[in-house]
């Protein structure tokens, strides 16, 4: 490795810590969750290994817990984690020319929202060593926080580990609030995801609908209600 790569694999590292440091709370609480709902420790640290999806993963594992069909936890886990391919056809445009296909299927393993938005940012392009820095210390962080809240699981109370199943609502919350404010398009979109939502929950005649279909259908159509109206928006301004 020549010294340009050590100092470019040294600058990931160091962008990448922070991140670790974020992802060790909401990793070890969804070990702590899936442990508790009854996945063992090696399949709950695999899954994080695996994915580091965050939200796909509670959403995945909520229907793992609740007996979703294998083709639910598929179409949920791509409907959440499709951004994951719009973010790395947008970084493919800033890494260097000469990197091969086999080092960029590497790295793409670790592309998340926070090594996507670090590695962006960048005005320099991205070369594969700055890369394998940056999502080494995520990838650890996720999958190590997520053994310890699995292995922390198992020490606690049950009334405690019936608890924890409230932290797939807590985060989805956390996540959908910040960017709601600050954006009426977002919060439309939540609005009416949450009226369908509870439409195929309280209204008998939807509830032929399992807990898996009626996320995915509240996602696409949620999703496609908010683009339509954004593009009226567009052509009624002109832009």
């Amino acid at each position: 490795m020549s010294t340009h790569e050590k100092n470019q694999f040294i600058a990931g590292l160091r962008d990448g810590f922070p991140i670790m440091l974020g992802y060790l709370p909401v990793s070890f609480t969804y070990g702590s969750f899936a442990a508790a709902g009854g996945l063992s420790i090696g399949i709950t640290t695999a899954i994080s290994l695996t994915n580091i999806t965050s939200s796909g993963q509670f959403a995945a594992t909520n229907l793992i817990l609740t007996g979703g069909s294998v083709v639910e936890i598929i179409f949920v886990t791509l409907i959440i984690n499709i951004r994951y391919l719009l973010m790395g056809l947008s970084l493919s445009q800033k890494l260097e020319p000469e990197i091969p296909l086999w080092k960029k299927a590497i790295f793409a393993y670790g592309i998340t929202d926070e090594t996507f938005a670090v590695s962006s940012m960048r005005k320099e392009p991205v070369t594969f060593s700055y890369m394998s820095g940056l999502i080494l210390l995520p990838i650890f962080g996720w999958t190590f926080g997520t053994f310890l809240g699995a292995v922390a699981a198992g020490l606690l109370p049950e009334d405690l580990k019936s608890a924890l199943n409230i932290a797939l609502y807590a985060m989805f919350i956390c996540l959908i609030i910040p960017p709601a404010k600050h954006h009426r398009m977002v919060l439309l979109v939540v609005v009416i995801s949450a009226a369908l939502s509870c439409l195929f929950y309280y209204v008998p005649v939807f509830q032929f609908l399992s807990q898996g279909w009626a996320v995915i259908v509240t996602a696409v159509l949620g999703a496609a209600i908010g683009a339509a109206v954004t593009c009226v928006k567009k052509e009624e301004t002109g832009q």
